[in-house]
């Protein structure tokens, strides 16, 4: 593990430098773990079986059951086992990534949390160009810097037994890209922010935590409708031809031309505009 004094995480640290909008989310660091979000899916209620997870000192976090009872933030030193959009590993490396996973209950319904994560990618593209790093964003879930990935984003939601549905919200960030973390990608297509490697650690996370804090209560309120604007001001790609493609297979090609109030994305076509709700689909520019 980096123990540079400059990327080392501190819970006390980062809720101390989180706006009023973060301070009732409990923060949890550990110095390894298999996936932030597997580890808060296992907590929330109404889970299977929801059993402890070690906090930073070896104890319980949350008391004997482990069971999640509000906003939860969880970021590791080091993630083994990460993941991304459609089972894909998300790799990462000690110092040169930042990986977190923030568990979040919401009103519910299910279906009012369409276009959640366009709404965290605002969040998190908002936050790094506050910090001097413009980024654009990529349907559904990614957050490039000159066209290619430096954020990606995963949520996964379940019910919980009174009726609210929560959501945990998983975000890899690329800071550097050292030559063996670039190697075991194996993809020439992947972004760093050496600027925001700079940055004392606790204070990035504290600026992320609070804006994703505002941004997910105003989503519980609002749904997407209120992001769709933000979210279309930092496309990539806009009005350039594109390709929808599920499982490598071409199943849409038009024009890119934002997103709607639900967080489906606007293809321009020869037969008229379509939307394309997310799911299995990656996103790439047309040869």
């Amino acid at each position: 593990m980096n123990n540079d004094t400059n990327t080392t995480l501190n819970a006390a640290a980062i809720a101390a430098g989180c706006a009023a909008s973060a301070s009732h989310v409990a923060i949890e660091v550990v110095a390894e773990t298999g996936s932030t979000n597997a580890d808060l899916l296992a907590r929330l209620p109404g889970a299977a079986k929801a059993a402890a997870v070690p906090g930073q000192d070896g104890q319980d976090a949350l008391g004997d059951t482990g069971l999640l009872d509000g906003p939860t933030l969880r970021i590791a030193h080091e993630q083994t086992a990460g993941r991304g959009r459609a089972g894909r590993p998300w790799l990462s490396a000690p110092g040169a990534s930042l990986t977190f996973s923030l568990a979040w209950p919401f009103k519910g319904p299910l279906q009012q949390l369409a276009g959640l994560p366009l709404a965290v990618g605002v969040a998190i593209a908002e936050t790094v160009a506050s910090l001097g790093v413009p980024v654009q964003l990529k349907w559904p879930n990614d957050v490039l810097r000159d066209n290619a990935k430096l954020a990606g984003i995963l949520v996964e939601t379940q019910s919980a037994p009174d009726g609210r549905i929560w959501a945990v919200i998983g975000c890899g960030m690329n800071l550097l890209m050292p030559d063996e973390l670039e190697a075991g990608i194996g993809r020439s297509d992947v972004a760093s922010a050496p600027w925001l490697a700079q940055m004392e650690r606790n204070a990035l996370v504290a600026a992320l935590l609070s804006r994703l804090a505002g941004t997910l209560a105003e989503f519980d309120d609002t749904g997407f409708a209120a992001f769709a604007e933000r979210w279309n001001a930092l496309q990539a790609w806009r009005g350039e031809p594109v390709s929808i493609l599920d499982q490598g297979r071409i199943v849409q090609q038009g024009l890119a031309a934002g997103v709607d109030d639900i967080g489906r994305l606007l293809l321009d076509t020869p037969s008229g505009r379509v939307a394309v709700l997310s799911g299995d689909v990656s996103l790439r520019r047309s040869a």
